[in-house]
């Protein structure tokens, strides 16, 4: 084997430009395979990321304007929720649904502490806000249905508005009151703060909010959990049975879905999962593309490089050379050439993907109002890189097997007459 080896290095010296290009082809296959994975992966873990924000199993329920004429009345009619909505979906849907809530908000509110404020809204919501949202609290409770029913002034911040009103040890807030407007609120809860979220709202008791400002019975979104709906059709059929139910109460027609709307986390998340599925899969083609110009490029320069050395394959054989120990010489050439050039490539591919992770890994937009998480951990596992330059590793053996099979089996007298 060291005979081969040595003798693969001076060939491969005097044939620089040749070997530079075969390596090149292999290198340049795997890294870009590498890298473009990598790049797909940062914009689908930040999709991902993003999606997570919210509980998969949830919907929020909204008023809209109608856009059909109905029951005597024209289009356009403005349409909100009341507790007709709130009680129709917890006693006439209790086969799919879990816990139902409702929100209504309002903005341009002060909150102070001493001279210490900031300028926000107010959201009222129910306890299930927190599960529905995956607000993570950092110290105290959040909105409990004590609060509800005693219409409690208990509110909920997150630590950067805690720190806009108590800069030195905004943990201190927990158990004081604040003042909201003119009226003094307890601080019962501070959350972890998520600039990704848009809205910058407190929380506070539904009913106290509705009390507040003689809102009434009305409610901005209703929002629940639900379960027993895998499919998108089964979500569909719920959806259109909910939404006509919801629309009678109104005299809207049943089918109009202008109405009321319907968000759907569970199947916007199928419906995303779908695209992620397609952008990887064209990541993955484009990839296997690029593997296969490298493998072309091995199969060419291999066909050529039997070609000039078949006067050479001629003399050997007819010095005694036996047609195996010709193969084998060029299929470890394959081999050897296809596992440096690869072994660099898959080396410069993880580089570069690490380089953007430090780079513009966890990359945020932010708009002032809120941050939108554009890429996230571009990077591809150790297996998909190893697998990767196997394959070429492999292909580049098979490529060179089938002209080292010829060179194997030419008789001398027909390879000494070769130009």
């Amino acid at each position: 084997m060291r005979d081969i080896i040595i003798e693969i290095w001076s060939t491969a010296r005097r044939n620089k430009l040749r070997t530079t290009l075969t390596g090149f082809a292999v290198a340049w296959g795997i890294f870009m395979l590498i890298f473009l994975l990598g790049c797909g992966n940062g914009l689908i873990n930040a999709q991902m990321k993003n999606m997570n924000r919210f509980l998969d199993n949830s919907m929020m329920v909204g008023g809209g304007l109608t856009s059909k004429a109905h029951d005597g009345l024209s289009e356009g009619r403005r349409i909100t929720l009341d507790n007709r909505d709130i009680s129709a979906t917890e006693r006439e849907f209790k086969v799919h649904i879990d816990d139902v809530g409702a929100q209504v908000e309002r903005e341009g509110v002060t909150i102070s502490n001493g001279s210490n404020y900031f300028s926000g809204g107010l959201e009222g919501v129910y306890p299930n806000e927190q599960q529905i949202s995956k607000l993570e609290l950092l110290c105290g409770r959040f909105i409990n249905q004590t609060d509800l029913d005693m219409q409690r002034k208990s509110l909920v911040l997150d630590d950067s508005q805690a720190r806009e009103l108590c800069p030195q040890d905004y943990r201190s807030l927990l158990g004081q009151y604040v003042k909201v407007g003119s009226l003094a609120f307890r601080v019962v809860g501070i959350l972890k703060g998520d600039k990704s979220r848009f809205s910058s709202s407190v929380y506070v008791p539904f009913t106290t909010l509705r009390t507040m400002y003689n809102i009434g019975d009305k409610a901005d979104n209703i929002v629940f959990t639900f379960h027993g709906l895998p499919t998108e059709e089964a979500n569909e059929q719920f959806e259109s049975d909910y939404r006509g139910r919801l629309n009678g109460n109104h005299r809207a027609a049943p089918d109009d879905e202008s109405a009321i709307w319907v968000w759907n986390r569970f199947t916007q998340n199928m419906q995303m999962n779908k695209g992620i599925s397609f952008i990887h899969t064209a990541l993955w083609i484009i990839g296997i593309f690029t593997l296969l110009s490298g493998i072309v490029g091995v199969s060419n320069i291999m066909l050529i490089t039997v070609k000039e050395r078949t006067r050479e394959f001629g003399i050997r054989k007819a010095i005694g050379a036996t047609p195996g120990s010709i193969l084998r010489l060029i299929i470890v050439e394959s081999v050897i050439i296809t596992t440096f050039f690869g072994y660099i490539g898959m080396v410069l591919g993880i580089g570069a993907n690490l380089y953007m992770d430090s780079t513009v890994g966890n990359m945020k937009v932010d708009s002032g109002l809120f941050e939108a998480t554009m890429f996230v951990d571009p990077t591809v596992g150790l297996d998909v890189c190893i697998e990767a330059t196997i394959v070429m590793i492999l292909a580049g053996t098979l490529a060179g097997l089938t002209p080292a099979y010829k060179a194997a089996h030419i008789l001398p007298i027909e390879a000494l007459r070769a130009e």
